[in-house]
């Protein structure tokens, strides 16, 4: 009995052994055959030394798809701290060649980690640089591939387009706007290494490519941006202001053509520029009083309102109104008298105004400040928009409605004030602004998303719409921005004047001067606004500082944007002081000895005494006095 049980308990304990013998085998074919790749990938996590590829950050391109930021291929410095061993010598050694701190990259020689990037020396080395820390073949060093941004134009656009960080991420401008869209995934080199941390010598490195950001394309015309870029430069030695700004829009779009911010900065060395100066792009974040630029709001909100003829209805300018105990004086002395409201505008007497402001009402005058975007941010498209300053309504009392009329007493920004005039110039209609234009595939081009013109909403109607162009033009012509006028083109503007506050006072002789215009204004095509803060000169006038460089942006681009003359324009208000002007006659054919003009002067060429040809042409126009070259043969 005693052997029977025997038998059956060692045939048991066979079983049981049989049981888990093919139990090992099973798993063992499960783990070698079946989830061999799974494992296998989870001992080379333990091998491997990942080490970053930074992928290429998208380009950003102007109207025309120039180059205005993209990256180029650069190189940086990667250790592995375990296989390092003299970290004090090889931190001395580093910081000699990259110029960097030897106790910050000493720590980082020493840190408990598989792989660490040396920052922020040893990040975008140059040629030179990674020659040298090749030479040292110190082991655990590598040099791995990366990006640099780079800003071909310097300060050209500069906080307009802003910078990147040492980790090629967007920090200001549309840098930041549209980081989403321009980063890219980074790739990797995967070392293999052995428990020690010694290189495999038959593990091949692993590449895995870094990824492509999209290219983002802007309204920004360069042609233009040059031409106001060059200006504004000029501007700046001229008169050395604390700062400048400058901003064109297409007003039947709300697209910036340019956009300009003094002084500026290069985004290339972003580092070497305070914080204050490279995240502060004036034309949507500086707000300030308008002055008399806003006086075209009040003017088109009384036309709208059918409040007067501004060809036939009168108002006398005795040189000032009283409002509530206040004096509010007209900048001539003893007024300008008589005047339609047409010359209230085109004299920017104050006093006029607080008259239109008294017959638009308080409730009136709000509405249409609201409705033209004014005390709200403008949705541009860009980082760091400033929404002005505007009274509540029930804060504004007659004094404060009187001053706002003719632009005090509120804060605006310049590009809010660019779209509420575009508004005015462009039929009526209120649009969103906006600088990118597209985003496109960084290798195709071909287009992911294409921005569209946003109407926020009509504001006057076309009819005042054609008066205000038909007033501003005489402003130019006939008022304070005669020296914007360019003979055979339409331009209208308005300048502006206004005191500088600081803590709720205004500074004496502390003032920013601007102009804003647009051409032609039979069919405008662009708006300019420029504006200067304190210029160190004893001029201080929107008209005499500003209006000059308006006019000097305006031929440039009426030769870019091949805009045709017209001969309807407003002819000048002539002074003294204008320049006289002489259209030149035909002179091919005549004898030499016969012309007697005597407004210009004239240099011979060649031999005889009958002209063959002339310059400057039949027709050209030319300044009294200037010399013609004539070129003679018998």
């Amino acid at each position: 009995m005693l052997k029977i049980e025997n038998k059956k308990r060692m045939k048991t304990t066979f079983i049981l052994f049989l049981v888990v013998f093919v139990l090992i085998l099973a798993k063992l074919f499960y783990e070698q055959i079946i989830n061999h790749e799974n494992i296998l990938a989870k001992a080379e996590d333990l091998w491997e030394r990942d080490f970053n590829i930074s992928g290429t950050r998208g380009s950003i391109l102007d109207a025309n798809l120039e180059p205005l930021a993209y990256d180029v291929a650069s190189t940086s410095l990667v250790v592995v701290p375990s296989l390092i061993e003299e970290p004090e010598v090889l931190a001395k050694q580093m910081a000699t060649i990259i110029e960097g701190d030897e106790a910050n990259i000493y720590e980082q020689l020493t840190k408990h980690v598989s792989s660490q990037k040396i920052l922020p020396e040893g990040k975008q080395l140059d040629a030179k640089e990674a020659k040298e820390l090749e030479a040292l073949e110190a082991a655990g060093v590598y040099l791995v591939q990366d990006s640099l941004r780079y800003y071909p134009n310097e300060n050209y656009l500069a906080q307009v387009l802003g910078f990147c960080g040492v980790d090629n991420q967007g920090l200001s401008g549309l840098e930041l706007q549209y980081d989403e869209y321009l980063s890219a995934t980074n790739g990797s080199v995967n070392i293999g290494f052995d428990a020690k941390g010694n290189p495999l010598e038959n593990y091949d490195d692993k590449l895995v490519d870094g990824g492509e950001g999209n290219d983002v394309v802007l309204t920004i015309d360069s042609n233009i941006q040059s031409i106001v870029e060059r200006e504004m430069d000029v501007l700046m030695e001229k008169y050395e202001p604390d700062q400048a700004l400058a901003l064109a829009m297409d007003p039947n779009t709300g697209e910036i053509l340019a956009m300009v911010s003094k002084p500026d900065f290069d985004p290339n060395n972003y580092q070497e520029y305070s914080a204050e100066l490279i995240n502060r792009n004036l034309p949507i974040w500086m707000s300030f009083e308008p002055g008399s630029t806003f006086k075209t709001v009040t003017f088109a909100s009384a036309l709208e309102e059918g409040l007067f003829d501004m060809y036939a209805d009168t108002y006398m300018d005795n040189g000032y109104e009283k409002v509530e105990g206040a004096t509010i004086k007209s900048w001539k002395a003893g007024g300008h008298g008589l005047q339609t409201y047409l010359e209230v505008l085109q004299n920017s007497s104050n006093p006029g105004f607080v008259d239109i402001q008294r017959k638009l009402g308080l409730d009136k005058q709000y509405e249409y400040i609201m409705n033209f975007g004014f005390g709200s941010k403008t949705n541009i498209d860009l980082p760091g928009e400033s929404s002005g300053i505007m009274f509540s309504k029930d804060a504004m009392g007659p004094v404060e409605q009187a001053t706002v009329a003719f632009g005090q007493g509120l804060s605006v920004t310049p590009i809010q004030l660019v779209t509420a005039f575009s508004a005015i110039i462009n039929g009526g209609t209120l649009y969103e602004p906006y600088i990118m234009d597209s985003m496109i595939q960084h290798d195709t081009r071909d287009v992911i998303m294409q921005y569209e013109p946003t109407e926020v909403r009509d504001v006057i109607s076309e009819e005042t719409s054609d008066l205000m162009r038909d007033a501003l033009e005489h402003v130019v012509a006939l008022g304070g921005g005669s020296n914007a006028y360019i003979e055979g083109y339409q331009i209208g503007g308005k300048t502006g004047t206004a005191q500088k506050v600081e803590n709720g006072a205004y500074l004496s002789n502390e003032y920013i001067l601007s102009m804003i215009a647009a051409l032609p204004m039979d069919d405008p095509e662009i708006v300019l606004y420029i504006a200067v803060d304190s210029p160190n000169n004893d001029v201080q006038y929107g008209g005499t500082v500003i209006a000059p460089v308006i006019g000097n942006c305006f031929e440039d681009i009426i030769k870019y944007l091949e805009i045709k003359p017209n001969e309807t324009q407003i002819p000048k208000k002539t002074s003294y002081l204008d320049p006289v002007t002489y259209t030149l006659p035909s002179y091919v054919g005549q004898n030499v000895g016969d012309i007697k003009d005597t407004q210009v002067s004239f240099s011979n060429q060649g031999e005889g005494s009958v002209v063959v040809d002339q310059f400057p042409k039949e027709g050209s126009v030319v300044m009294e006095g200037s010399e013609v070259y004539l070129y003679l043969n018998d």
